[in-house]
């Protein structure tokens, strides 16, 4: 399973809001597929995975407030689907 977290976004940004979701638990995604749009203050930005697989995981609602490295979603191919939204 490959865990997708918030990126550095740029200096001084710590924090984004989850937008949107491209993507829904047990969709197919391709490495560089843009699974997440998250907005600050700053500028809206979407999170790609690096990996191919199916979502099995999503950790964030819309509208959260998540930190950079903070967990998003996670990926793997054994498609063990359960939904953990806080």
């Amino acid at each position: 399973m490959v865990e997708i977290k918030l990126p550095e976004l740029g200096e001084d940004i710590e924090k984004a809001t989850v937008a949107c979701f491209h993507y829904n638990i047990g969709d197919h995604v391709n490495a560089d597929d843009d699974i997440v749009e998250v907005v600050t203050d700053k500028a809206t930005f979407n999170v790609p995975t690096n990996v191919s697989g199916d979502i099995s995981n999503i950790l964030v609602a819309v509208g959260q407030e998540i930190e950079v490295g903070q967990v998003i979603a996670c990926i793997d191919e054994e498609k063990n689907y359960e939904s953990e939204i806080q």
